[in-house]
């Protein structure tokens, strides 16, 4: 029996499968309570794909994906998008404490800081631009709503980590660029003021620490020390300052 659909949503399932290698559904997925307005990147952090897979599909470890990437640049879709899948666990960005609920999802099969921390592959990193890609493009996803798992969880996270190529999603616009020019050096006047600046652009405070060791990892990532010095302090100004004038969206 042929199976019905409107031109739109047969254009969008082709635009879908044409990204997709194969699909291993989870089990592990509930109902959205929050449009899709985020997309976080993750790593595995296991020994091999097929472990990943395993423990993404398994009904006891209640975690999931909407995607897997593995190394050679395999694109496995776990859950679907119009689904909750359970890959941020306790999570928060920009007001919303209910990341699963909002976002898609995407697993990066790596070894991790645990297993022998190395850069992401080529194959992958191919396979991830237009998947992404086509997600902030479906869903209208700000650029600053493209985040990691340690943005949204300093506390727990550290992934995808300081070698993940941000750069290269923000060359092709998915994500904000690092920037390059910071027009004041040290505006805050003291890390109080620096803190409810960091909780503005989106970040859990809860945890200080963390939390600047979390916007070093992605924002200033050749050194993670936790420390709010004068670069940190400019770098996260300059990201609201680009903010408020309409730039960083």
């Amino acid at each position: 029996m042929a199976r019905w659909c409107s031109a739109r949503s047969c254009r969008k399932a082709e635009t879908v499968d044409e990204l997709v290698h194969r699909s291993v559904p989870s089990p592990n997925w509930d109902e959205r309570k929050l449009p899709v307005s985020m997309a976080v990147i993750h790593y595995t952090e296991m020994p091999s794909v097929e472990e990943s897979l395993a423990r993404l599909i398994d009904p006891q470890a209640k975690v999931s994906a909407h995607y897997l990437i593995s190394e050679a640049g395999e694109v496995i879709r776990l859950v679907d998008e119009d689904k909750r899948a359970w890959h941020a666990g306790q999570s928060y960005w920009r007001g919303h404490p209910d990341v699963n609920s909002a976002s898609i999802g995407i697993e990066l099969d790596h070894p991790g800081h645990a297993l022998g921390y190395r850069e992401f592959s080529e194959a992958q990193l191919d396979a991830l631009v237009p998947l992404l890609a086509r997600i902030v493009r479906e869903y209208d996803i700000p650029r600053a709503n493209v985040v990691g798992h340690s943005d949204i969880a300093p506390a727990r996270k550290i992934d995808p980590g300081e070698l993940f190529p941000w750069d290269r999603l923000a060359e092709y616009k998915l994500c904000l660029p690092r920037p390059e020019k910071l027009e004041q050096g040290d505006p805050f006047h003291n890390d109080a003021a620096f803190y409810l600046a960091l909780e503005r652009f989106g970040y859990d405070i809860t945890e200080g620490r963390k939390a600047v060791e979390a916007f070093q990892r992605r924002w200033r990532p050749h050194r993670i020390d936790g420390e709010i010095d004068g670069q940190v302090r400019a770098i996260l100004f300059q990201l609201l300052l680009d903010r408020d004038r309409g730039h960083a969206r």
